[in-house]
């Protein structure tokens, strides 16, 4: 044999010896791969909900220890928040941490729906991640939810179907018709009382105050401001409130003691200019001087105008 064939001869018995090895170490290095794998997805510890007698809006709580092999795992990622099916909605997670210092996961599904009859439903599995990669699965578990009423009343006694409209009691009313009665009575007689009082102060003021007497008899006189009565009534009452004769030369001694007319000054100096001229002077016809200028006549004085000024300045006076 050549040195060529046995050098090939070797090469082949070589890679026979070497191929079960090689078989060996992929083996080995899957094993230890799914070994890391299974190590990493443990079964956590759950404090699991009463598992029966849930109706409409209870809620079902689980408590997830975030430990694995005896230590805490760290930051976990929560579950998502919604409806996780036709029954139940999770809420958002929250952290407690026991006597131990052992944190937990608190997860709490509410019944958003409810059935017609007495149910099975499942709390969903989960699986929690911490940071490192570390993950905890949470097996699924069973409870019942019932109905909140039966389709169906019993027809036994008064488990009836319908119940007949339950009567309102009749308050007493009473008690309320003596008080109204009373405030209406009061209000009534509050309401005489001060009519009384204005009327009796009017009747009183009428009587007693000058310029009050003049108004009330200017009242009755038609026209006032033509009538001579008017004018005299009205000198009679600017006299008693000045407490002597008032001429346009003694104006001042009015105002002086009657201080309250100082604003209808003006006013007064012409009504006493055409008071004199109405009395003592009469006006000269026009026609016969021949001068068309036609001045203020002592009958057009606005005489009913200034009697009620002077009655207003002598209330508000009074008042």
């Amino acid at each position: 044999m050549s040195a060529r064939g046995v050098r090939s001869g070797l090469e082949r018995w070589a890679m026979l010896r070497r191929a079960p090895l090689r078989a060996l170490i992929a083996a080995a290095l899957c094993g230890a791969a799914c070994a890391t794998v299974s190590a990493a997805a443990l079964t956590a510890l759950v404090q699991e909900p009463r598992a029966f007698g849930y109706v409409l809006g209870d809620v079902l709580t689980q408590r997830v220890l975030l430990e694995a092999n005896g230590r805490d795992i760290g930051a976990v990622t929560p579950p998502s928040v919604g409806r996780t099916g036709v029954w139940l909605e999770r809420r958002p997670a929250t952290l407690e941490t026991d006597a131990n210092g052992r944190k937990w996961m608190v997860i709490a599904y509410q019944v958003v729906n409810a059935p017609q009859t007495l149910t099975q439903i499942t709390l969903p599995a989960l699986t929690l991640t911490s940071a490192a990669g570390t993950q905890l699965q949470v097996a699924e578990w069973p409870a019942s939810i019932g109905p909140l009423t039966p389709q169906s009343a019993f027809a036994a006694g008064d488990l009836q179907p319908l119940r007949p409209d339950r009567q309102v009691p009749v308050s007493g009313t009473a008690g309320w018709r003596r008080q109204i009665a009373w405030a209406l009575g009061l209000l009534l007689a509050t309401l005489l009382a001060w009519t009384s009082w204005w009327w009796a102060r009017n009747w009183r003021e009428s009587a007693r105050l000058p310029f009050a007497r003049a108004w009330r008899q200017m009242q009755r006189l038609t026209p006032a401001a033509s009538s001579s009565e008017a004018w005299v009534c009205l000198h009679r009452a600017l006299n008693e409130t000045a407490g002597q004769v008032v001429h346009a030369t003694s104006l001042s001694a009015l105002l002086a003691r009657a201080p309250y007319l100082q604003p209808l000054r003006a006013q007064l100096e012409r009504f006493y200019q055409v008071s004199s001229e109405r009395f003592f002077a009469p006006a000269p016809n026009p026609a016969a001087n021949g001068d068309e200028s036609a001045g203020e006549t002592p009958g057009e004085f606005p005489l009913h105008a200034l009697c009620r000024a002077l009655y207003r300045a002598e209330r508000r006076h009074q008042r």
